[in-house]
């Protein structure tokens, strides 16, 4: 398709969208602009542990799959610790970018690149010194946990790498330029992808392949990035460097700024932690039904995952937008960002979550053999895809609130729905003859109950008054 016809199919799902009253159409474009290449480099970025999964599961076997399972949830904490303090760069870097104040926008990404690297060494050093135990406290099978403890060593390299590439890539979030870090995020899960298959299928290493895979495409990617967060150019590749570039030179340490990243991230990283600590217990309950449940469970959650790449654009886009308009004093504008993004977001969630439901079945298949499991694993399929919409309100909602810097109750929101609602109703499962029904309710649950809480938040308008706050001390 040529650029006028797709800039004339873009105007018309614009119309659209605004005769509906789910955005007006100048909104549209900027979010637009801003959401693809993150949305694309969500799915990018998802889809590789998903296609690890997948091939481990084909290649090696039920066993391999969950003992992959455990391990990917020991990495799903290196990223949401990375997300945490990234949300944290990108709150504070748009709102210092869109006032003009480029220097303090570049301290703040100075500051997050150290915090990042305090934060990532020790887990590195866990993953590599204590893959076992650490596979063992979740209850899995002898070969289980061999293979699990294959991949957490092998990855651990990666950890600090992923720290910097997550920092990196808000950064290009909060200026505005979401294409440079999609074609480098995108270019670097592709790699993923194709080293892993080879390692895999072509040299036989199954699980240690998938993790020598994750390791090598990581490093590309940070070294791609740390060229354009330098400053220097890449040419004609579309791609451009970060207009608020971190040098040598520093300034390395700034107390004042480093207290307010901490001030913003720490609730961020909370929250996050929330999503991803919940998993543990999760998975130890799936345990107890047998590696074809944990399996299962896991295929429903990848599947999950990439739907979820949604909120790697809307989300995004919500937070920076809502936090240039802020910057710049226009709140009322900020609102009607915010809100709009959240109805865009629901429309996209459901209409991807409507066919992966219809098409449960055969996605299941990708995953697991035999008529049993791939019924089994259908099912947390579409209870994910089900699930994933109330992500798509959370995600748009809780990027708005970050956007002000107000972080503190979308923390406590995640909290209460993960392990007030989520996980009693999984636990249920091991006393009452719920059984694994406990788990679908756990899926429903950690989505649909923050947010629902993270949506009123926003609704109330008391973000705007915290944003204040931030804008009174720059």
């Amino acid at each position: 398709m040529d650029e006028g016809r797709a800039t004339a199919v873009i105007d018309v799902v614009a119309g659209l969208l605004e005769r509906a009253g789910i955005i007006d159409a100048e909104r549209f474009h900027p979010t637009k602009d801003l959401a693809w290449p993150r949305i694309v480099t969500g799915f990018a970025i998802m889809s590789k542990q998903t296609a690890d999964l997948a091939m481990v599961g084909v290649a090696v076997g039920t066993t391999a799959t969950a003992g992959l399972a455990f391990a990917l949830a020991y990495w799903e904490v290196v990223l949401m610790l990375g997300l945490g303090l990234a949300g944290g760069t990108v709150s504070l870097v748009s709102q210092h970018f869109g006032g003009e104040r480029n220097d303090r926008a570049s301290t703040v990404v100075s500051q997050s690149v150290l915090v990042a690297l305090v934060l990532a060494t020790p887990i590195a050093v866990l993953f590599a010194g204590f893959a076992e135990p650490l596979i063992g406290l979740l209850g899995a099978s002898p070969d289980s946990l061999r293979h699990g403890s294959v991949y957490l060593v092998l990855v651990a390299p990666a950890v600090p790498l992923e720290f910097l590439n997550l920092v990196a890539s808000r950064t290009y979030t909060g200026v505005g330029d979401t294409f440079t870090e999609m074609v480098v995020r995108a270019g670097g899960a592709l790699l993923n992808v194709v080293l892993s298959a080879a390692l895999i299928f072509g040299f036989g290493l199954g699980v240690a392949g998938a993790a020598i895979g994750t390791t090598a495409a990581t490093g590309s990617v940070t070294c791609v990035l740390a060229w354009g967060m330098a400053g220097r150019s890449y040419g004609g590749l579309g791609m451009a460097p970060s207009p608020i570039p971190i040098t040598v030179a520093g300034p390395w340490l700034d107390p004042g700024i480093a207290r307010q990243l901490l001030e913003v991230s720490l609730p961020e990283i909370g929250r996050r932690l929330a999503e991803g600590l919940v998993v543990f217990p999760l998975l130890w309950i799936a345990a107890t039904f047998g590696p074809a449940i944990v399996a299962a469970f896991e295929a429903g959650r990848r599947v999950r995952s990439l739907i979820n790449g949604i909120n790697w654009g809307l989300s995004l886009a919500s937070s920076s937008l809502v936090g240039r308009h802020l910057g710049a004093d226009e709140e009322e504008e900020a609102g009607a960002y915010g809100a709009a993004i959240v109805r865009l977001s629901l429309v996209l969630y459901v209409g991807l979550a409507v066919p992966v439901v219809l098409l449960a079945e055969p996605i299941a298949g990708l995953f697991v053999t035999g008529p049993d499991e791939t019924a089994q694993a259908a099912v947390f399929i579409g209870v994910g895809a089900i699930s994933s919409i109330g992500f798509g309100i959370d995600g748009a909602a809780a990027g708005a609130l970050l956007g002000a810097g107000d972080t503190r109750l979308p923390f406590v929101a995640s909290l209460l729905g993960r392990y007030a609602f989520a996980l009693p109703a999984a636990a249920l499962g091991l006393f009452t003859p719920l059984g694994i029904v406990g788990l679908y309710l756990a899926f429903l649950l950690e989505a649909f109950v923050p947010g629902g809480i993270n949506y009123w938040l926003f609704r109330t308008g008391r973000w705007k008054a915290v944003s204040r706050k931030y804008r009174s001390r720059a």
